[in-house]
């Protein structure tokens, strides 16, 4: 189902949990656009390479270890806890799953992208082989081997947990690769079917994803962990807010067709608005800025009041979606 959404979003920084090496960003500082886009690539391109047997020997075993058990790696798609000796290509063993899917850019397993950590998870092998080279986008049929995530003909919706994870690992890439280094110039695009361009979409889901899921304790350890390896970062892991600064635009409105969703008031007190005019029923969810999921309930075609006069003063991101869909959108309590 297409729609019209207008959407305010705005930006948040967990810049101050990571380890960030002072005066790493410092090129970028002040810059918005291409030329921010420009600068951060700069700074992370020419990483310390690593061969693909080196992902499977040891990389990976450690950047997305079970910090429950330290002999099992956690997939991504799947989320299951896996020995970290049952690499291969069972049904049931885990693989390396590239999350900018190869064939998009046609680097295949060769340094530096066909090795970057950054982008290259450990997954079950045969959800691996499900997801192919697909878009990512919202809705599909769902895979019982995989809870929460969904595949339809053009495109792959991962889980809630790691949807932000995605959307970063994807801005990195769009970042990181800009023509040099024998591999082609990355691109993240507002639409699906992007194969064989070296390209990536959905970009508008992306962006929604990377605010409905910030990054949490287990992707800031893997990222630190990538860091000691490749001795680069991903600057959407220390700057979230970057992914505005490139590819968002405050003011925009995402042209579709049915619906139009207002959110207000941006700050407020005590009850927020929610009006749109299609006949269904979207669940809602409010979530805090680190990821905890506060409130959840059903709102209607119509003129709706959310109270909140429970939830302390901050910001929270309230997230709209039917199962075809989902908006995310960023407001401020205040307490006069």
């Amino acid at each position: 189902m297409n729609k019209h959404i207008t959407i305010l979003l705005l930006f948040f920084s967990f810049a101050g949990l990571a380890q960030i090496p002072d005066g790493y960003y410092d090129e970028a500082e002040g810059l918005t656009g291409n030329d921010l886009k420009t600068a951060l690539h700069y700074i992370i391109d020419n990483h310390k390479e690593y061969s693909y047997n080196d992902l499977r020997d040891f990389i990976l075993k450690n950047t997305d270890e079970d910090p429950n058990n330290s002999n099992n790696v956690i997939l991504l798609y799947t989320g299951r806890s896996q020995a970290k000796s049952t690499f291969g290509g069972g049904a049931n063993d885990w693989n390396r799953e590239h999350v900018w899917a190869k064939s998009h850019g046609n680097f295949g397993n060769s340094p530096p992208a066909g090795t970057d950590a950054h982008h290259i998870r450990p997954t079950d092998a045969s959800v691996n082989s499900i997801r192919g080279n697909l878009d990512f986008d919202m809705g599909g049929t769902p895979l019982t081997e995989a809870p929460g995530c969904k595949k339809d003909g053009d495109s792959f919706e991962p889980r809630d947990e790691v949807k932000g994870d995605v959307a970063r690992m994807l801005f990195y890439m769009a970042v990181r690769y800009e023509g040099g280094d024998g591999v082609a110039d990355l691109e993240l695009v507002d639409h699906v079917n992007t194969y064989p361009n070296p390209e990536h979409g959905k970009l508008q889901k992306l962006l929604d994803w990377h605010l409905m899921d910030p990054p949490n304790e287990f992707e800031l350890n893997r990222h630190e962990v990538i860091f000691s390896y490749q001795e680069n970062r991903n600057p959407f892991v220390d700057h979230p807010e970057y992914v505005e600064l490139i590819w968002g635009d405050p003011n925009a409105t995402v042209e579709n067709e049915t619906l139009i969703i207002n959110i207000y008031p941006n700050p407020v007190t005590s009850s927020l608005n929610i009006e749109y005019f299609n006949g269904e029923d979207l669940k809602y969810s409010i979530i805090s800025v680190d990821g905890k999921k506060i409130k959840e309930g059903i709102t209607h075609s119509g003129n709706n009041t959310l109270e909140i006069n429970s939830l302390k003063q901050g910001l929270y991101l309230i997230l709209l979606r039917n199962d075809n869909n989902s908006i995310v959108h960023q407001y401020k309590i205040i307490k006069q």
